[in-house]
């Protein structure tokens, strides 16, 4: 472990994955979304693939530890247990398509499903139907799919939630536990498939603390007032980050 520890502090562009993770920390803040779509474009231009997920999962799992309470108290239960079965399905498919992937190809996935997805957020894109449970088992298996490949496993889930008639604290709450039983999975699944190592684990549980910090500025600096303002600057965040990540700059 000491070795992986060392080789961890050591990784060439550990800056790109600082600044990937600050900023994500920052968006997640004053947005409440966006840290895989900020974090994963930084972290693909320096780590392969699977340790690109296994950081963001070490990163994100430990963070929102604080209020799953709340949000077991606030959410839908059948919902979550639903896109939960969904993503019990998709994310294993997303990560035998991950394994499969070259880094390039990664690098330019990442960056078109988050440049995709983010189009569908800032259009104001939602589903106005009605919605039924194999919608919503369908929904978890898609954000389980695209979580388990590239990393983003919430945009889908949003987008459904977006058009609902619940609560706000209910809607945090259902994304909140989806995301982190994907994470659960997505650890499941590299271990049963060998894809775990501790360089990437120690190298996430490090930029967690960055991240931790971050995200409790965005959120101490975000004014409720202002809530377009922000939401447009993670807009523009999301945005760069995916342009920055593509391969082409190299």
């Amino acid at each position: 472990m000491a070795a992986a520890l060392s080789a961890a502090l050591a990784t060439d562009g550990l800056w790109l994955l600082l600044t990937g993770v600050v900023l994500a920390g920052l968006v997640r803040g004053f947005s409440g979304f966006g840290t895989a779509m900020v974090y994963v474009p930084f972290a693909a231009q320096v780590l392969p693939p699977v340790w690109v997920l296994v950081t963001m999962v070490v990163i994100d799992v430990f963070g929102p530890i604080p209020a799953i309470p709340r949000a077991l108290r606030d959410g839908h239960r059948r919902d979550v247990l639903r896109l939960g079965a969904g993503a019990l399905l998709g994310v294993p498919l997303g990560v035998l398509v991950l394994t499969s992937l070259p880094s390039e190809a990664f690098r330019y996935a990442v960056s078109a499903v988050t440049g995709i997805l983010l189009v569908f957020l800032v259009s104001g894109l939602r589903y106005r139907g009605p919605v039924p449970a194999p919608l919503i088992y369908g929904t978890g298996a898609i954000g389980g799919l695209l979580g388990g490949s590239v990393g983003v496993a919430g945009p889908p889930v949003i987008l459904l939630y977006m058009a609902r008639p619940l609560p706000v604290a209910t809607i945090r709450a259902n994304i909140m536990l989806y995301l982190i039983l994907g994470d659960l999975l997505m650890f499941a699944v590299f271990g049963v498939r060998g894809l775990l190592d501790w360089q990437p684990v120690l190298l996430g549980a490090g930029l967690m603390l960055p991240y931790l910090a971050s995200l409790w500025i965005g959120a101490r600096i975000f004014d409720s007032s202002r809530e377009t303002v922000y939401r447009w600057v993670a807009y523009a965040i999301i945005a760069g980050s995916a342009l920055n990540g593509l391969p082409v700059w190299d």
